[in-house]
């Protein structure tokens, strides 16, 4: 199985995976490096809606 999910710039992979991180903590899901195929899909669509929260809080406050 092949993921379309494509970082558009390499460079911010690192950076990337450091805020997948911390908003899995906030919500409190527990990732591990790599693979994390074990999550719930609850647990899966938490973190990323609060990823998406925390793009468009800081796209909010850029324009402010």
């Amino acid at each position: 199985m092949t993921s379309n999910n494509r970082i558009v710039v390499p460079e911010a992979k690192e950076a990337m995976e450091k805020f997948k991180m911390e908003a899995a903590n906030e919500v409190g899901v527990t990732l591990k490096q790599g693979y994390n195929g074990d999550l719930t899909s609850r647990q899966a669509g938490s973190v990323g809606g609060q990823m998406v929260k925390k793009m468009i809080e800081s796209y909010e406050n850029s324009i402010k």
